[in-house]
């Protein structure tokens, strides 16, 4: 038979375009929730133990300087996975993704077969029209991680109703691994984009039964700025995360805090050290980029704060690592990057087409050494309350409702302990940055207004801060963290 030449052609190249499709990288995205940057050990934190994520970052890249640029509410949570899932900034996505064109769909778009798993907290409808495939999603917030109300994405491309399983790290790790092996038996015509938004270590603090202990409390000491306090009032210092624990804070129960804390990061790290022997036994991991973020910090006891809602170093600054094929092995980038850079980056290592009106920057020219960075300041910002500009080693804070400002020299004062804002010989720097300040709160459409009409003051009454727990704390935090609470009355509202 007669094959015409027009055709044989057609039919070469498209077996060509199958192989080079066929050897792009896979995406493993790991995302973790509510991790501190210094919450490694790679990090120089000789009091947890991350063997595997440490393991991966001595693989690649590992950026010192990752942000996420902050929320419009208390549930940073949101406008942080949206940011990521965007590639936009705060102030043009807040936290909301209907109609807006996602890192996986642009994945799909392009070729690759895209699964998630995990806590999504960006509206079941926005999961849906995200991804191809996805098992045992959480849609929302939080959720007790014993108690996990768990969906997944059928093939009608719809969320079936949630069935509550747990614990979660375990289901989410599970449900991943399920769908790597399934993949790896299959025909591996595209590469996989999977997604893994774990809800550690996220409270309530309450490890699964065989890691508690595992951190004694009187062995981790507090922070290095851990305060009784925090020294003014900026927001509503009784926002749900600092409900987890009574005022004054004291050095105990902030130890107590910890040691819960690390115990889940430790349980995550286990579970990222199983997916990746996953790949390894599946022969995909040497065509596989991994991707190890965060989506908010902790406080945690620093500055007398417990959550994430403010601009300190602790809330703000992340966890990111890049490791896989082309990428450079145990380097350490002190480049400033957003969280939000990750979707033009990934495009860009993956070869694929450039996603169209995003705000982040693409960090392979910093991944394959051309250039130390791709911007020279950063601006996060916390509601309507708190901005805060970081250029090279100095970062200023102000909050404008009480026309308070902080100046920060971060080399000298890692920890943000020392403010200099009121010493004469700061005031040039002062100036310098926030001039720089009001030029990126115009440059990033930031509607606050940076001089209110009145000031507020900054002393507030810590007596009438309340402690409200809520109803996904199981009973091994409600009696660890809530002990000056009636937790009769508590378990009577939750029936």
């Amino acid at each position: 038979m007669k094959i015409n030449s027009k055709l044989s052609a057609a039919l070469f190249l498209s077996g060509l375009s199958l192989v080079a499709q066929a050897r792009k990288p896979n995406i493993l995205f790991l995302f973790a929730d509510d991790q501190r940057a210094d919450a490694l050990g790679i990090s120089g934190n000789n009091y947890i133990r991350t063997p595997n994520i440490d393991n991966l970052a001595r693989s690649g890249v590992r950026f010192n300087s990752c942000y996420v640029m902050g929320g419009h509410h208390g549930a940073i949570c949101a406008p942080s996975r949206a940011m990521l899932m965007s590639g936009k900034s705060l102030f043009h996505v807040y936290d909301r993704l209907e109609g807006v064109h996602t890192m996986p769909m642009h994945f799909a778009d392009n070729g690759y077969e895209t699964f998630g798993t995990g806590k999504w907290h960006n509206g079941a409808q926005t999961f849906e029209a995200s991804f191809q495939k996805g098992k045992d999603i959480l849609i929302g917030g939080m959720a007790d991680h014993y108690k996990v109300p768990c969906r997944d994405l059928g093939p009608d491309g719809k969320l079936t109703q949630p069935v509550t399983k747990g614990f979660s790290t375990d289901v989410f790790a599970e449900a991943a691994t399920d769908f790597i092996n399934q993949y790896a038996q299959g025909r591996r015509d595209n590469p996989f984009f999977c997604y893994v938004a774990f809800t550690a270590p996220h409270d309530p603090r309450s490890p699964r039964k065989d890691y508690i202990g595992m951190y004694p409390p009187a062995s981790i000491p507090v922070p290095g700025n851990f305060q009784k306090l925090h020294p003014f009032k900026f927001d509503q210092l009784d926002l749900r995360d600092e409900n987890l624990a009574p005022w004054p804070r004291t050095p105990e129960i902030i130890q107590e805090s910890l040691a819960d804390y690390y115990a889940l990061v430790s349980h995550l790290d286990s579970k990222v050290g199983e997916l990746i022997e996953t790949l390894k036994k599946d022969g995909l991991f040497d065509n596989t980029i991994i991707v190890y973020a965060a989506d908010n910090g902790l406080a945690i006891g620093s500055h007398g704060l417990l959550g994430k809602q403010d601009v300190y170093e602790h809330s703000t600054n992340v966890p990111l690592i890049i490791s896989g094929p082309g990428i450079p092995k145990e380097k350490v980038s002190q480049a400033l990057v957003y969280l939000y850079d990750l979707f033009p980056t990934l495009s860009g290592l993956c070869a694929i087409a450039a996603p169209s009106g995003v705000d982040g920057k693409s960090l392979v020219p910093v991944l394959t050494g051309k250039t130390t960075g791709v911007r020279d300041a950063l601006y996060t910002a916390y509601r309507n309350t708190a901005r805060a500009v970081r250029k090279k080693n100095w970062k200023i804070i102000y909050y404008p409702q009480q026309n308070y400002t902080q100046l920060f020299n971060l080399e000298k004062d890692p920890l943000e302990i020392n403010n200099l804002a009121n010493l004469p010989e700061s005031q040039p720097k002062i100036e310098e940055m926030m001039t720089l300040m009001y030029e990126l709160h115009t440059a990033n459409d930031d509607t606050a207004s940076l001089k209110p009409r009145s000031i507020l003051p900054l002393a507030y009454d810590y007596k009438l801060l309340h402690q409200h727990p809520d109803e996904w704390q199981p009973e091994y935090t409600l009696t660890k963290y809530f002990k000056d609470v009636d937790l009769v009355k508590v378990k009577k509202l939750e029936h």
